[in-house]
């Protein structure tokens, strides 16, 4: 089993980085060069799995726009999620259920294409280990 949330983050900061070139960037074009790095480098997935996942981010805005919006502000922009809860007028909670609604849908998409991704080597969780998406909810 995969460690989806450890997947999104690797995704998010290829999605992040100028070398993914897909429509994540948050500078204007022609000024990428002439700002300074402001932020520590994130590590992030191999191209061949960033598209892959991407594929499957075009799936979930296709179904539920706002879904996408939750994983792309959280995982590329690195918006937290008391911050969207506030921006958003909800509780934290329901951006957390709502989330991993989003997480499980993108889980899904890779499972039904049954491809093996370059990093599964680091997100794989054992059958013993407990996800760290694991959130009870009253």
């Amino acid at each position: 089993m995969r460690d989806i949330q450890k997947i999104l983050e690797l995704w998010g900061a290829w999605a992040a980085s100028d070398s993914c070139n897909v429509d994540y960037s948050p500078i204007a074009a022609g000024f990428k060069g002439l700002l300074p790095q402001t932020s520590k480098t994130r590590i992030t997935c191999s191209d061949n799995d960033g598209l892959i996942i991407e594929g499957c981010m075009a799936r979930l805005i296709k179904k539920r726009p706002y879904d996408y919006h939750l994983l792309v502000g959280y995982y590329v922009y690195m918006i937290s999620k008391r911050k969207m809860a506030k921006n958003r007028k909800k509780s934290e909670k329901q951006i957390r259920i709502e989330m991993m609604l989003a997480e499980g849908f993108i889980e899904g998409c890779l499972s039904m294409l049954d491809i093996r991704l370059e990093m599964d080597e680091v997100v794989f969780i054992e059958k013993n280990q407990k996800c760290s998406s694991a959130v009870r909810v009253f």
